[in-house]
């Protein structure tokens, strides 16, 4: 146990812990998750028709509803298919009349550095998020 060492890859919250003390673990066991708590970001499924002007890099407003209060972010990237090709299963229209559903592209925000220095944010919350376009 004296040459034993644990380091973590980022800073972050322990969660999901499944071992005790004096527990007896084998390599690679998992035994822990961790949430980074520095560089957070927010998932927005926007529709398609609603990113017609977003673009990397564009400012972007996160109001959280726990805390009633806004964040900075701005755009990070766009998600590579619809989130209904990425499902486990994908919905499948068996009208048999054709019916033009509109889809939605994952949108990844960053938030900017420094605005939550106690850390209070969490993945899951609930969150309204607002792209700053240029029409």
């Amino acid at each position: 146990m004296g040459y034993t060492t644990i380091r973590a890859p980022v800073d972050g919250v322990v969660t999901n812990k499944q071992v005790q003390v004096g527990q007896v673990v084998q390599m690679g066991q998992p035994l822990l998750a961790l949430v980074p708590v520095e560089d957070i970001w927010v998932i927005a499924n926007y529709k398609e028709d609603q990113i017609k002007n977003m673009r990397v890099g564009q400012p972007a407003t996160i109001h959280v509803d726990a805390y009633d209060r806004d964040y900075k972010g701005y755009v990070d990237s766009f998600g590579a298919a619809t989130a209904s090709r990425t499902s486990l299963l994908p919905a499948e229209n068996a009208t048999g009349n054709y019916v033009k559903v509109v889809q939605r592209i994952p949108i990844k925000i960053r938030f900017e550095k420094g605005q939550d220095p106690q850390h209070v944010l969490r993945p899951g919350m609930s969150v309204v998020p607002t792209v700053l376009t240029n029409r």
